[in-house]
């Protein structure tokens, strides 16, 4: 009879454990979900906050059949900066060929774009390549991103001498140091 009496108190214990478990569970459900979305918005908040806002408005995506690319003709002899990290003040040079990726569906492109319009300005190009290619030095450009903050700058300098933006893209091939 001891037995069956202990029998039964324990049973009664494990159907009350069972019943608080639940509750237990069904309350917690509902606050894990609000510290999830808590947790949500303040990493969505974090995140606002490490973008630039420059960076926060990206450039259209332009299509490959919306492209039309002005090549340089012959590649170009730059002077670059003397560099006198090591002391010696040499004189280098940069040879390359450059290119200009340009958005055809721009209103500025009929104007400025054409084979035609590109060659009778492509003096004041070289001038402004020149001209910003000169302020840098050989170590510079050969620092790793060294090459796309000189495609930057060039892209910018164009972009204002043309003062439109259909030209989008500078590309820089077949560099050599001299």
């Amino acid at each position: 009879m001891k037995k069956n009496l202990l029998l039964i108190i324990i049973l009664a214990l494990l159907l009350v454990n069972i019943v608080l478990t639940g509750v237990m569970m069904f309350n917690m459900t509902s606050t894990n979900k609000k510290v999830a979305d808590l947790v949500g918005n303040i990493a969505t908040v974090m995140n606002l906050e490490l973008t630039p806002p420059g960076e926060a408005t990206a450039a259209p995506e332009i299509s490959l059949a919306d492209t039309d690319v002005y090549t340089i003709a012959g590649s170009m002899t730059l002077p670059l900066a003397p560099d006198t990290a090591d002391g010696s003040s040499k004189q280098g040079y940069l040879m390359c060929n450059m290119s200009f990726s340009m958005n055809t569906k721009n209103k500025d492109y009929k104007t400025y774009g054409t084979a035609e319009a590109m060659a009778a300005k492509e003096a004041l190009i070289k001038d402004v390549i020149n001209s910003i290619v000169s302020s840098h030095t050989a170590s510079e450009l050969q620092e790793p991103g060294g090459l796309d903050m000189l495609k930057t700058e060039i892209l910018g300098a164009v972009q204002d001498l043309f003062q439109s933006d259909f030209i989008y893209n500078v590309s820089i091939s077949e560099v050599k140091y001299g």
